[in-house]
């Protein structure tokens, strides 16, 4: 057994330092990364073939996903963001990093007032509530796999008076929407998401023809991968991404057939790092009341889960600020229909 099973073996038992968690963190990121390296456009060619043989979407992990809203209301920002938020400065809080992670993802997806919208993957609502509050003459369509996600995107809804806001739950291997859209958005669902051409396809018949498609996802520098479940070193993928895979950044250009990129930006890592310490501290001060909501869904198991999710916080602060945030980042791209 290596140094990394053996550290993760024992971390599963009894609580460990920060400090060596952190080292063994750093160490699977620079294997991975050494990896991932050598890879470019020929390996994303082959991936993306392999992806063809793959459903649209794996069975997602509900033991990560069905965690109750209480939980996350503990340890996410007021606007519930579950992915990247940006910081402008320094300075900058999670509340206002996430209200500039929305801006900038409404203005890179070229929103606007009156627009038909339809946001796949819409988690707790952090931007299906904000253009609705935004754009007051805009009909928007959000979509989740988990009804304890709808609710709470409902209640929120129905609590701001947002009448032009409509949820539904739904697998998107069989998702089907009625009409078509003059935006279509997704922030950080198609990693969860394996056979992108299937998707990809059906998602450009969801457009009109002047029709946007504006993607938002975690990627690595140079080279995509499933996650891999067996692999016994890696700890994220057995108890967190336990299904989908972590694109590279210019995976998305293999299926140019059926999107054209019309504008793309990067976001260093720095900023999922910032975002993944924010709320390991919103999760450190709110400890008893975070430990109760989880007793609810883990009972006896609740001090293993507790460290579980501060491992999750530590790694995913970790894995993107590797090498000063250049390996893994977030990237964004506005897409019209190809041809």
């Amino acid at each position: 057994m290596s140094v990394v099973s053996t550290i993760i073996g024992t971390a599963e038992r009894v609580p460990l330092p920060d400090v060596v968690i952190r080292a063994a963190i750093q160490r699977l990121c620079s294997r991975t990364a050494t990896r991932l390296s050598a890879l470019g456009a020929a390996d994303d060619a082959a991936f993306a073939g392999r992806m063809m043989l793959r459903p649209i979407a794996d069975d997602a992990d509900a033991g990560h996903c069905e965690l109750p809203a209480a939980l996350l209301a503990e340890v996410l920002g007021p606007n519930r963001k579950y992915s990247s938020c940006f910081y402008k400065t320094d300075a900058s809080t999670l509340q206002e990093a996430e209200e500039e992670a929305l801006r900038q993802t409404v203005e890179h997806a070229g929103l606007a007032d009156g627009q038909t919208i339809l946001e796949l993957g819409c988690g707790w609502g952090s931007l299906s509530l904000w253009m609705a509050r935004q754009f007051p003459h805009a009909k928007i369509t959000a979509v989740s796999n988990l009804e304890v996600q709808r609710a709470y995107v409902e209640e929120q809804a129905q609590r701001r008076g947002l009448l032009n806001l409509r949820v539904v739950t739904a697998d998107m291997n069989v998702f089907a929407p009625d009409g078509q859209f003059d935006r279509i958005v997704s922030v950080e669902m198609f990693e969860q998401m394996t056979n992108w051409r299937k998707l990809m396809t059906r998602v450009r018949s969801w457009l009109v023809p002047e029709g946007r498609f504006f993607m938002h996802i975690v990627t690595h520098r140079s080279g995509s991968h499933l996650i891999d479940r067996a692999n016994r070193e890696d700890w994220i993928a057995q108890h967190v991404l336990t299904d989908g895979l972590m694109p590279s950044h210019h995976l998305v250009r293999q299926f140019g057939d059926i999107f054209a990129i019309e504008k793309e930006w990067c976001w260093s890592g720095t900023h999922y790092q910032r975002t993944a310490n924010d709320w390991l501290a919103n999760f450190d001060a709110h400890r008893d009341t975070i430990e109760a909501a989880l007793r609810q869904v883990y009972g006896e198991e609740t001090g293993l889960w507790m460290r579980r999710w501060r491992w999750f916080f530590l790694a995913t602060s970790g894995l993107f600020g590797y090498a000063d945030g250049t390996e893994w980042g977030v990237s964004q791209y506005r897409m019209k229909a190809a041809g």
